[in-house]
């Protein structure tokens, strides 16, 4: 009988072919299950029914950051990358085996919308890695909590809850959210206590943030807005100068919308309304002291007590000014006296007057100033009808251009005086209701003739004068040889810019003039101007018009041959 021939190597791996159906290479990037025969060092040894073993790290059986628990006879399960290396040992993961299992279970997950549980446990720009059991997914910075948070460590190596919002098992790229758990939580968070809250309750919470409408405090897991108008019955310009973040601060519930979840808050309202008995307390026509807090372009507001502030109107401000803005008769702060002009307690309005708190000047001047008293004051202004005289207390009064001067046209009259000019007037009529003083310059004249002096000539005379001195103003003259003195302006030498001159008259030179007016000492005002104005109208009304075909040069040597013959 023959011995039988010992089967060679080449036998053992053709026999071992047969066994596995000719599968070998089927192994390889498939996820299979092994046994660990042996751990040498930092190595564990498997063998998952191939020619040779593999070799894994333990550090692949291990979480992040955890010691690896595996003891020989362990069954794991691992994946094949090559079934032979030039070692003729089996290349095998246990990362791999475990992404692709995590994988299977991602995508399953991430169809169904549910959480998955993971652990940062690396920095990378723009975020961070989770561990999801293997696989390894990114976390946005965004995406890290519902405000930014400084610091991660504390949430590192810890297993928490992840939300997947992307998945690409082709690119191997998973994108996780831990923002979108907190917020999901939140929300069940708020559903909860938002039931539990009811309007008028009175809770307390912290001040979260301080805006320039109002304040959010934390209810204890939802938030409230406290706005600015209910933090005070009295004026409050920003949340700020009230409350801090980090109060605790006690409110009352004023609003709540399920839908929307937001909770309208307030804490004047645990305050007694200053408004209940304002009209008892301030009856209208009553004066009070309040204090300025703000000022607008259409009025200004004063505050009578903590709570209650009263609209002062533009047009209740000054007897005297109108038409100016308000902050340029109050300022802010500034302590008034006002006056109680309306009261609304329904709509929390009072109207207050701060010049009915003031004596009126128009009464102050008539009590003053009787009908027929002279007055002094400066010519404010003139129009087309008459001139306003600047008075005491802040008035003015006007002088109609019918009561400027006698024998004098209106028109003419107002040429006689300018802007700035100091005259007398005598008080015609004061209307304190319409707020007007009506004034005459010409009633300080009996007849026509000056009052007082002496001087023997009346405004609207013309005579003859002499040049005393000549100045750069005008000249001093006389009237004859020894009659009254009196200045006559540059500006009253002539019509014309060439005849306005001083210095083409000479002293002792006689010349015409008319009487336009007296100042303060009764001395006479003379005008060429004047004249030659008056001798105008009167040839045009004497002669005709140049409409019936005169000239008015024809017109004027009429009138001298009429004068000199």
């Amino acid at each position: 009988m023959a011995t039988a021939a010992m089967p060679t190597r080449d036998d053992f791996a053709a026999l071992l072919n047969e066994t596995l159906g000719g599968e070998n290479q089927g192994f390889e990037g498939r996820v299979v299950t092994g046994t660990v025969t042996a751990i040498e060092n930092d190595l564990a040894v498997i063998d998952v029914g191939l020619k040779s073993e593999g070799r894994v790290p333990l550090r692949e059986f291990a979480a992040p950051g955890q010691k690896a628990e595996l003891n020989v006879g362990d069954t794991v399960e691992v994946y094949v990358d090559r079934v032979e290396n030039h070692q003729g040992e089996a290349m095998l993961s246990r990362d791999r085996a475990r992404r692709e299992a995590a994988w299977d279970k991602l995508e399953a997950e991430y169809a169904a919308g549910n959480r998955v549980e993971g652990i940062i446990f690396g920095r990378v720009k723009g975020g961070f890695t989770v561990d999801l059991s293997g696989a390894v997914a990114f976390l946005p910075g965004s995406q890290v909590d519902i405000r930014p948070v400084r610091d991660v460590t504390p949430l590192m190596d810890i297993p928490q809850p992840f939300q997947i919002l992307k998945m690409d098992r082709r690119r191997g790229n998973i994108v996780v959210s831990r923002r979108a758990i907190l917020e999901e939580t939140r929300a069940e968070q708020r559903t909860g206590l938002i039931q539990s809250l009811h309007e008028g309750q009175i809770v307390e919470g912290v001040v979260k943030n301080i805006t320039d409408y109002g304040a959010f405090v934390d209810l204890g897991g939802i938030d409230g807005l406290l706005h600015v108008t209910d933090i005070s019955y009295k004026r409050v310009n920003h949340p700020s100068e009230v409350i801090n973040i980090g109060d605790t601060v006690r409110v009352q519930i004023i609003r709540i919308n399920r839908e929307t979840q937001r909770i309208s808050l307030g804490m004047k309202q645990l305050e007694s309304d200053p408004w209940e008995g304002a009209g008892a307390k301030y009856p209208v026509g009553g004066l009070f002291r309040g204090r300025v807090t703000n000022i607008t372009e259409y009025g200004a507001f004063v505050e009578l007590e903590a709570g209650i502030e009263g609209l002062v109107h533009v047009s209740e401000m000054s007897w005297t000014k109108k038409n100016v803005h308000p902050g340029k008769i109050v300022s802010t702060s500034q302590e008034v006296d006002v006056m109680v002009l309306e009261v609304d307690e329904d709509k929390r309005r009072i109207s207050l007057g701060l010049k009915q708190a003031q004596a009126n000047p128009w009464s102050a001047f008539a009590e003053r100033h009787p009908v027929g008293s002279v007055v002094e004051g400066e010519v404010k202004n003139a129009t087309e009808f008459g001139l306003f005289i600047g008075l005491e207390g802040d008035v003015d009064g006007m002088v109609h251009m019918s009561d400027i001067a006698w024998g004098v046209s209106g028109e003419d009259a107002l040429n006689l005086h300018h802007k700035g000019e100091m005259v007398q007037a005598q008080v015609l009529d004061v209307d304190v209701e319409k707020e007007r003083i009506s004034l005459g310059m010409k009633q300080l004249e009996r007849g026509g003739v000056a009052t007082g002096g002496g001087t023997g000539v009346s405004r609207g005379d013309v005579v003859t004068v002499t040049v005393l001195e000549v100045r750069d103003g005008g000249l001093e003259v006389q009237v004859g040889d020894d009659g009254a003195t009196g200045f006559l302006k540059r500006t009253d030498l002539g019509r014309d810019r060439d005849e306005q001159r001083p210095e083409r008259f000479q002293v002792g030179q006689k010349f015409d003039a008319m009487v336009i007016g007296f100042d303060r000492s009764k001395k006479p005002n003379f005008s060429v101007k004047a004249m030659q104005i008056a001798e105008e109208k009167q040839a045009v009304a004497q002669y005709g018009s140049s409409d019936s075909g005169a000239s008015l040069g024809d017109i004027l040597g009429e009138a001298l041959k009429q004068k000199n013959s």
